[in-house]
């Protein structure tokens, strides 16, 4: 617990002090983000705000950890670091934007694979080199798809900070009922520095993360995930808490993914304003509205991980069908709100 505390204060303090120099430094290199059709801002905002997270988080768990820890932590930092150099990169429009999606994240899904991190659903279930060979496969198509979903999450002030600040409190909490320090200090690393970082760039935002920080907050979500382990969950609970932790960007990468497909678009392909944020938002919550809601949203998602931990194998099958039929539900309501029809682009922007 004493971990926990030291790296997310460190992180608070480090992120909350380093948005200003970062941000005065991507002004001066003209790194902002323009105003446009698909934009919610209307001047430019200085992007590299994930610099700043990236430096707190770093700094948080080198003071944090000692000994056989830091080894531990090394193959996630480095692999954060890889996604963060990739999204900059990107956001600096030095590479083409499949590259993050078919190099980048893959990539950085198999140095975790390397240092040992990995889904274990099939190992268990089916046991031998098949079960391992299937949950090294989730673990490449988990790490892509979270770390996917919050970079097209952040496409509202404080949303994507804040959907992982949540997110963070549970793997933390969890984590720490279940008596994993690397998972609640890594957590609550990550918890100070989006909660620093969200005196920035909550609405009105005076920084974003840009397509580096929303992608090493991804990464490091999807991290935490395969790391969480509830030793006395059913196996059910066990992979079913991290989903339902992470429920508000699985909900909206459905939502955008249905809407596009219906539309005849590509999903990761078209960018524009018909996120479940952009709808609660013209559904008459406003910005600020929406943003809060999909918070509360990550709360009740977040409970109900620490709830299910607790459920028998048939108690957490109720509550998993349960949230599917949310999601789906959600997802039809939210079709029919109003939003803004995109153009075809061909961009992996959201």
């Amino acid at each position: 617990m004493a971990a926990g505390l030291l790296a997310f204060f460190i992180a608070l303090f480090a992120s909350l002090m380093l948005v200003a120099p970062v941000r005065a430094l991507a002004l001066r290199v003209g790194m902002v983000d323009l105003p446009g059709p698909r934009k919610v801002h209307l001047t430019p905002i200085p992007l590299l705000g994930g610099l700043a997270m990236y430096a707190a988080v770093v700094i948080a768990v080198l003071f944090a950890f000692s000994g056989p820890a830091r080894s531990q932590i090394a193959g996630i930092l480095i692999g954060a670091t890889l996604v963060a150099a990739v999204g900059v990169l990107d956001d600096r429009g030095l590479l083409h934007h499949q590259v993050k999606l078919f190099v980048g994240m893959p990539l950085a899904a198999a140095i975790l694979l390397i240092s040992g991190i990995r889904a274990q659903v099939f190992s268990v279930l089916l046991g031998g080199r098949g079960g391992d060979l299937l949950d090294a496969a989730l673990t490449v198509v988990w790490v892509i798809g979270i770390t996917a979903s919050f970079s097209i999450l952040d496409h509202m002030d404080g949303l994507c900070a804040g959907v992982a600040a949540m997110a963070s409190v549970f793997f933390a909490l969890l984590a720490y009922l279940n008596g994993q320090t690397l998972v609640t200090t890594l957590a609550a690393a990550v918890l100070g520095a989006a909660t620093g970082f969200l005196r920035w760039n909550f609405k009105p935002a005076k920084i974003f993360m840009g397509d580096g920080g929303a992608m090493f907050l991804g990464f490091l979500m999807a991290t935490l995930g395969l790391k969480l382990r509830l030793e006395n969950a059913n196996h059910l609970a066990a992979w079913l808490a991290p989903i339902l932790i992470l429920g508000v960007t699985i909900f909206d990468t459905t939502l955008v993914t249905i809407s596009r497909s219906r539309r005849g678009l590509l999903p990761f392909a078209a960018p524009g304003k018909d996120h479940a944020a952009h709808r609660l938002s013209n559904l008459g919550l406003g910005q600020r509205g929406a943003v809060l809601t999909l918070y509360l949203l990550g709360a009740i998602g977040g409970g109900a991980a620490v709830v299910v931990s607790y459920l028998s194998t048939r108690g957490a099958f109720f509550v998993g069908a349960l949230v599917l039929a949310a999601i789906f539900a959600g997802v039809a309501f939210l079709e029919r709100a109003p939003y803004e029809p995109q153009a075809r682009k061909r961009s992996m922007a959201s």
